[in-house]
């Protein structure tokens, strides 16, 4: 049978076809390994920093308690997790959640129509609002909660301003109000920030075709603006609930130990109680919960900011 034979030109572009296939080829494995060099200290820092300690809170999480508080990794068993069902457990994880809740609440109600300020104004008044915004970063997070201690306390000026006014004492320090204040005024910028990316986006011009359709100012925010910067509502929801939900030094200064939250809880068991095996089983499942905050984040607000 007569062999078919191509064209030299033919032959010629599939050899150098093939050749370019390879060399492509070659050239991502090249560039796969250089992103892999320079990704391990990443890696190696996580491991170390994150994984590794994560890793020792499960098995901690499994083990038993001495009569003398001494930690024991033998017998294992989910004493410690079945603990997390108690009411007084319950009750301080509720009151964690309604906080947490009500502060992301504020700080959205707050933050949206500041971000939305921001984002319409000039470049010049665009930057030094976000200079305002960023500033309380330039301090301590632990100075300022012990500033609001001093504001809110019995002889701060609060209390000078109510009793000038005729109102009488207030009393605000270790009370919930106190805790919810502390709590939006520290997470604030963590909504500003993610609301200002996403609406600094948004096409305007969108906006002015659905007025021009009729639309009522209400109508165009809800059916254009909203769902258009949804992804920084949804980013800084979550930005502020997960260190919300595992507060410790806001509750512990502002609120005492009448409004004990988790992260509070958390750091009395290893401590104080010296329950290691529990507070590792509490630390492990809210851990899991705020990784699948994250989670959440990364799948619908990460994406497009």
């Amino acid at each position: 049978m007569a062999q078919t034979t191509l064209p030299p030109r033919k032959a010629d572009q599939l050899e150098g076809q093939a050749a370019t296939a390879e060399l492509e080829k070659s050239a991502e494995r090249a560039a796969s390994r250089r992103g892999m060099f320079m990704a391990a200290p990443g890696f190696v820092y996580l491991f170390l920093f994150f994984a590794l300690p994560l890793l020792i809170v499960f098995v901690y999480s499994f083990a038993n308690r001495s009569p003398t508080g001494r930690t024991i990794l033998a017998n294992w068993n989910l004493d410690s997790y079945q603990r997390l069902l108690d009411p007084f457990v319950v009750q301080i994880a509720w009151r964690s959640f309604v906080l947490a809740a009500g502060a992301t609440a504020i700080c959205l109600l707050v933050g949206y129509p500041f971000a939305y300020f921001i984002a319409t104004r000039s470049p010049k008044v665009r930057a030094a609002l976000l200079v305002l915004v960023m500033i309380p970063f330039w301090s301590n997070f632990l100075v300022r909660t012990y500033a609001w201690r001093m504001l809110l306390g019995s002889g701060g000026p609060v209390s000078q301003v109510t009793e000038f006014l005729g109102l009488g004492e207030t009393r605000l320090l270790f009370t919930t109000t106190a805790v919810m204040i502390g709590l939006v005024y520290g997470y604030l910028p963590f909504m500003i920030l993610p609301l200002y990316a996403s609406i600094e986006r948004v096409d305007f011009s969108l906006v002015e075709a659905s007025r021009d359709l009729y639309a009522s100012g209400w109508q165009a925010f809800r059916r254009v603006t909203w769902p258009l910067t949804r992804p920084g509502v949804v980013a800084g929801s979550i930005l502020v609930f997960i260190p919300s939900f595992g507060a410790y030094v806001t509750p512990e200064i502002l609120g005492g130990s009448r409004t004990t939250m988790l992260g509070s809880y958390i750091v009395r068991q290893f401590l104080q109680a010296r329950d290691w095996p529990f507070g590792s089983s509490l630390s492990f499942v809210i851990m899991l919960a705020m990784l699948g905050a994250a989670f959440v984040y990364f799948r619908v607000g990460g994406k497009t900011l």
